[in-house]
């Protein structure tokens, strides 16, 4: 099954004006399998396979002989000095689409990268699939519950999906994270950190307290998340601080970004199984921002909200310094509207308040808030608030 992803579009455009596209995202979403149809003519070269490696000896020399097509570079964090190379490359001959960069890690942590290339390259991140780019065979419960990687979700059944899964959360925890970064990451620990955080998933972060049940220090435990959200596996929801007269919720939220490997690290094993977990609420909010991240705009920021006497809302769209929109996430289809979420909205004063379930129509309720569906959100309310 060929599933058409919405970056293609943008990427093709971009190529049209920059020298350099960068294409991001966790490993195995679909990076090399998009580079490969962006272009016609391309040269591809992976950093992971020895022969490659070994045509870049005198990288400069063989890159430049290449200058009249597209060269398409996997795992590029596995070998940063070719970010300082790239420079002079492009300014000696700057036409568009001579580069396509494919990483698995954040660039501000790769160790060695000393070359931005700032104004010659254009940053993209590409997410596991999204709902809104489904085919009308999978239905979102399917997607909810096996997550967005392309393996995962398209496999025949779900003892395949889980199969894979696992075979990926080993792979991460036992090699591939700390290649990606040049750096030395215990397994064990990384493992039972990456579980917490499933157990904890969209809680206020408190690094004092991983600390204590993983018997290792506080930087420690910082430096692991860092990794974790530098290879796009974890999301740091920060808190949104407008009023300076309240007393605010300054900690973070994490939640695992990917809803598949959410369920895997807490052995959840089938659909129905979600239903009674304690985790399921938790776990349809990070569905629903995620969902949402990937269709945000550049100009618009994710955040959440809490005061210290429990007014809370799950997510606030931000454009500059202005709230735009105010959003609860309930996994029930005849949701309540809460006290503490109508206060909140009295704090930030947006422009648009919802409340986001899985398939309730979509009608005004009280306080001027509108109860919708995620994809009917995502499909004809987004794209509208944010222009």
């Amino acid at each position: 099954m060929i599933i058409i992803r919405k970056l293609g579009k943008q990427l093709k455009e971009r190529l049209k004006r920059s020298p350099a596209v960068a294409i991001l995202g966790p490993r195995q979403v679909g990076k090399t399998t998009l580079a490969k149809q962006l272009e016609n003519d391309y040269i591809y070269l992976d950093m992971e396979n020895p022969r490659d490696i070994a045509k870049l000896q005198d990288a400069y020399t063989f890159l430049e002989n290449l200058q009249n097509q597209t060269v398409i570079i996997d795992e590029v964090q596995l070998l940063p000095e070719l970010f300082s190379l790239l420079r002079p490359l492009i300014d000696a001959k700057r036409t568009p689409a001579r580069f396509i960069l494919l990483g698995s890690a954040s660039p501000e942590l790769v160790k060695g990268v000393s070359e931005t290339l700032a104004g010659r390259i254009s940053y993209n991140e590409l997410s596991p699939i999204g709902l809104t780019e489904l085919p009308d065979t999978i239905t979102y419960e399917q997607h909810w519950f096996r997550g967005g990687f392309p393996e995962s979700l398209l496999s025949e059944n779900d003892d395949l999906s889980k199969e894979w899964i696992d075979d990926f959360i080993v792979s991460y925890v036992e090699r591939d994270l700390a290649k990606m970064f040049g750096v030395d990451l215990a397994a064990t620990l990384l493992r039972n950190f990456w579980s917490m955080l499933a157990h904890t998933n969209g809680n206020l972060f408190n690094a004092e307290s991983f600390a204590r049940s993983l018997g290792v220090s506080a930087p420690t435990v910082n430096r692991y998340l860092d990794f974790l959200e530098g290879g796009y596996l974890i999301r740091r929801l920060q808190p949104w601080f407008v009023n300076a007269k309240k007393r605010l919720i300054k900690s973070p939220k994490i939640y695992i970004r990917d809803t598949g490997i959410l369920h895997r690290l807490l052995n959840i094993s089938a659909y129905n199984d979600l239903f009674g977990h304690p985790a399921i609420g938790a776990s349809w909010e990070g569905y629903v921002i995620e969902q949402i991240y990937q269709l945000k705009t550049k100009q618009t920021e994710l955040f959440f909200y809490r005061t210290q006497t429990g007014a809370e809302c799950d997510l606030v769209l931000v454009q500059g310094i202005t709230p735009l929109a105010c959003i609860e996430i309930k996994l029930s289809n005849a949701p309540t509207v809460s006290k503490g979420f109508i206060n909140c909205t009295q704090d930030l004063e947006p422009k648009y308040k919802y409340i986001i379930t899985p398939n309730s129509e979509t009608y005004a309720s009280s306080n001027e808030i509108t109860i919708t569906s995620l994809k009917h959100f995502l499909i004809n309310i987004l794209p509208e608030i944010q222009q």
